[in-house]
């Protein structure tokens, strides 16, 4: 069986690039023109949002395909249009595999016991794209319940050639208000860095573990520390783009063959029909391809 790791790395050896590209499918801001095809097609309501959102999805993983190493849907946008919306969610992810792209949900589960290995079974298919109900080769967790509660989720990765991504330094905001808080001159997110670590070193394949990390673009002098301190941890760095992270703040995430992290965009590169310079030059009705190119000026950009 393959491993997450090795899998990810032989992808980005093929792609060059650690750009990674979310897939946040907002009803509102999708292009006009996917819209106006499902309401062509008589459809109103959840049914309409259903259709569009999924050949939206389906298009934009078709032109990245061929840049980029993977892919991360956000889980809550397809929670958000109902029980269609997430078998919808199981269709995306198995065209993205189809594809040959490594898939992240970001779903951030956690929980402890029974109810973490049910989410694991759900969620972390690994390298069978047939052996979850979602067939994503990664997940995102939340590890604020203890180890514990990041046991069964490492055990089904195991078994399975999944990965994981825990929480440690997230790129919003608020993060400081309870990941900076210090017991025994250890801030919190130092202490689930630890851990992480830990469990990483476990799960070696390679270079890196099967556990990896969730470090903000946000927080580059945490990055740059983060990256010191987890040398065997994959990490996965949110913020970049249109949160204000950039390919400077990200330099750390990396090593020096340009493997262990990647590096995401999600609206920049969704929506990018609808910002400058890609509006003018492409807009709604070229929307695939002002993806395509925003796709390629990130990729330039990372190096």
């Amino acid at each position: 069986m393959n491993s997450y790791s090795s899998r990810l790395a032989a992808r980005i050896q093929q792609t060059g690039t650690c750009a990674l590209v979310g897939i946040d499918p907002r009803f509102e801001l999708l292009p006009q023109p996917i819209v106006a095809a499902a309401k062509s097609k008589g459809l109103d309501g959840e049914q309409l949002q259903v259709s569009a959102t999924e050949e939206f999805c389906l298009r934009l993983i078709d032109v990245v395909a061929p840049l980029v190493p993977a892919v991360k849907p956000q889980v809550a946008f397809f929670e958000q249009l109902g029980p269609a919306g997430l078998e919808m969610l199981a269709r995306v992810i198995r065209h993205a595999r189809d594809q040959g792209l490594i898939v992240i949900a970001d779903a951030k589960r956690g929980d402890i016991g029974s109810t973490a290995a049910a989410y694991a079974d759900a969620w972390l298919a690994g390298e069978d794209p047939t052996a979850a109900r979602w067939a994503a080769d990664c997940l995102t967790v939340n590890p604020y319940l203890g180890g514990d509660s990041l046991e069964p989720f490492v055990n089904v990765a195991t078994e399975r050639g999944a990965g994981l991504y825990v929480l440690v330094r997230t790129s919003n905001k608020g993060a400081a208000d309870f990941q900076d808080r210090t017991t025994d001159e250890q801030t919190l997110y130092q202490g689930v860095a630890a851990m992480v670590e830990e469990l990483s070193v476990k799960t070696l394949d390679g270079d890196y573990g099967q556990v990896g990390a969730v470090v903000g673009a946000t927080w580059p002098e945490e990055l740059t520390q983060l990256r010191a301190a987890m040398p065997h941890t994959l990490f996965l760095v949110p913020g970049y783009g249109s949160q204000g992270g950039t390919a400077k703040d990200v330099m750390s995430a990396a090593d020096n063959n340009g493997q262990g992290a990647l590096i995401n965009s999600s609206r920049g590169i969704n929506f990018a029909h609808s910002r400058e310079p890609f509006a003018s030059e492409f807009g709604p009705d070229h929307w695939e391809e002002a993806v395509q190119a925003a796709t390629k000026a990130m990729i330039a950009d990372l190096g």
